[in-house]
């Protein structure tokens, strides 16, 4: 399961559950006019659930549109059990690609 608790771009689920749903929207992400090229681990943080952990994250990337680059910070929260994320929750603000994308969700 993946979640975004503060929902990214239009249209993009705040929730997806199940291999084939994760498969598919990874499908349209590399069909998207973003190209994500780097991934730093900022800090990276244990809890005391030994299947939690909870990871600061940097992403670079450029809109191939536009060839505006970004940079966008994320706190990621994991649950692996048996080797397996059975949870990925992704709290990033959908702002970072608002800016470049130049395009505003409703209501923004």
């Amino acid at each position: 399961m993946i979640e975004g608790p503060f929902a990214g771009p239009p249209g993009q689920p705040a929730r997806l559950e199940g291999r084939e749903a994760i498969r598919e929207y990874s499908r349209t992400v590399m069909a998207s006019p973003l190209r994500l090229e780097d991934y730093e681990v900022v800090e990276l943080y244990q809890t005391q659930d030994p299947e939690v952990v909870i990871v600061e994250m940097r992403t670079k990337g450029t809109v191939t549109t536009t060839g505006r680059s970004f940079t966008a910070t994320a706190i990621q929260i994991l649950r692996i059990r048996e080797g397996h994320i059975v949870l990925f929750r992704d709290y990033a603000d959908p702002r970072v690609l608002e800016d470049v994308i130049g395009e505003p969700r409703p209501g923004s």
